[in-house]
């Protein structure tokens, strides 16, 4: 679409006043200003006319109008009511004729979409970012590539790999669903309010699950227990959810993961091979 009209800091500010309201850190409302910001972040994503795209957290809709500028379709889920009782005539305005969806739920609980997304691209609220990511992976199947604005440090520690200090339960849950990189910075001084925190682009491009819902969840038990306790080997981490350390380490024995080794130096690889041996001598 060519005729769409970007939001400005001033019309934003208004908007937002017209609604009334207030940013929250609670709901964590940073909202982008500026347009050029904006069309990087859509450039990125790679999205062209006809994309089917998931938003959370539109606000006000900035980054709505950028997606709707080059064409796609949006489904946009916006927890606050006053702002996704907004979103639509804001749209309707400065975008006229453009398919706009949105759904005023919270991410966490969104179950269905009136359309297969094929990509995410949001602004996420910083958090409950790496849960909001988790969520939507597993719920919506379609869902391909992303592009998330996140605080920096979360974003570095999804893309991270084993044996980074940043290497965590977020980096290996991610790995589950595909690969993820940092794809840019974001400066603070493009939000408003401007945020305490820096932020970054991170792109992920989905691949084959490595196996059912019953293996992904032994899997995110394994790593959440490997990474309660960082400093302690995976025999005692892993102690709880095997019985005691002595079943942790005839689990990693068979599953040919040294007893001896910490979590952060496994790749997802390794935790679903422990997770596959653990159903397996289970009998499931």
């Amino acid at each position: 679409m060519n005729d769409v009209i970007m939001l400005t800091p001033a019309d934003i500010r208004s908007l937002a006043a017209r609604a009334e309201v207030i940013p929250t850190k609670k709901l964590g409302q940073n909202f982008v200003v500026d347009a050029n910001t904006v069309r990087k972040i859509v450039a990125t994503a790679g999205v062209h006319a006809g994309d089917v795209v998931l938003e959370v957290g539109p606000g006000l809709g900035s980054l709505t109008l950028g997606l709707l500028e080059v064409g796609a379709h949006v489904d946009a889920v916006e927890i606050d009511r006053r702002l996704a009782r907004e979103l639509p005539s804001t749209i309707g305005a400065r975008a006229p004729g453009a398919q706009l969806c949105v759904i005023n739920e919270d991410a966490m609980q969104v179950t269905e979409l009136p359309h297969q997304p094929l990509r995410l691209v949001a602004n996420l609220p910083y958090n409950v970012s790496v849960p909001i990511l988790i969520h939507l992976l597993e719920t919506f199947a379609s869902l391909q590539t992303g592009l998330v604005m996140v605080q920096s440090e979360v974003g570095e520690r999804l893309a991270a790999g084993p044996g980074s200090k940043i290497y965590g339960g977020p980096s290996v849950k991610a790995a589950w669903f595909g690969k993820w990189r940092v794809a840019g910075k974001v400066s603070r001084q493009v939000f408003w309010p401007v945020p305490n925190v820096d932020s970054v682009l991170v792109a992920f491009e989905r691949h084959a699950e490595p196996g059912d819902i019953e293996l992904r969840e032994r899997t995110f038990e394994l790593v959440d227990a490997a990474f309660g306790h960082r400093r302690k080997m995976l025999r005692q981490s892993l102690a709880l959810p095997f019985g005691s350390s002595a079943g942790a380490e005839d689990a990693l024995v068979r599953a040919g993961i040294a007893p001896t080794d910490r979590g952060e130096r496994l790749t997802v690889g390794d935790f679903v091979r422990l997770a596959r041996t653990s159903l397996d001598a289970s009998g499931n």
